[in-house]
């Protein structure tokens, strides 16, 4: 198998950057259509059942193991979630991988999207628990500012307790609100 335009002529375990180098959108698609390269998706299951890139094997980042990749030796990755940021986080993890090989799509989904490139959308599937979690969150504050300045400054409380709440959440990593967002029935189709 002859390397491909991004081989170095390095060995993988010695050329192996510290921090996962980015891939323009264009790029990587033009690596996947030659079949160079395998991409990989590490957003959670929700956000990859409402859209992903065509070819996407997805991986959630909740259930990353760099064990699970022994075969592929001579693979090139592209790992990406919806902006980078997340695979960024994830890179000592991704570096660990056996691929030949790791890049990390640069603006992850939105990027891929902003270059004009195609998704694969599923409208029938709801929103993300994430933004689902933010617009609740958001929508409660602001109603209970705008009912403590005209109604009764009691309200004010509702806008403490969904700031204690996503205090809470940051710091236990469990979120009360996903929980209870993810029972409602919109979302059991998407979990069953």
């Amino acid at each position: 198998m002859s390397p491909h335009p991004l081989s170095s002529s390095k060995p993988a375990a010695l050329s192996r950057p510290a921090s996962l180098r980015k891939i323009a959108p264009a790029q990587a698609k033009a690596l996947l259509d030659s079949g160079a390269a395998l991409l990989i998706d590490i957003r959670e299951s929700d956000e990859f059942a409402r859209e992903h890139l065509p070819g996407a094997h997805h991986v959630p980042l909740s259930g990353f193991n760099a064990a699970d990749f022994p075969a592929e030796r001579d693979r090139v990755a592209i790992f990406h979630c919806a902006s980078g940021a997340r695979t960024a986080e994830a890179a000592p993890r991704i570096l660990t991988t056996a691929f030949a090989e790791v890049y990390q799509l640069e603006g992850g989904l939105a990027g891929w999207k902003k270059t004009g490139l195609a998704t694969i959308v599923n409208r029938r599937m709801p929103i993300s628990l994430q933004r689902q979690v933010q617009i609740t969150a958001g929508m409660m504050v602001l109603i209970g500012v705008v009912l403590g300045f005209t109604v009764s400054p009691w309200f004010f409380a509702l806008s403490g307790f969904v700031g204690a709440g996503l205090t809470f959440a940051g710091l236990s990593g469990t979120c009360a609100m996903a929980s209870l967002l993810a029972a409602m029935p919109w979302n059991r189709r998407m979990l069953a």
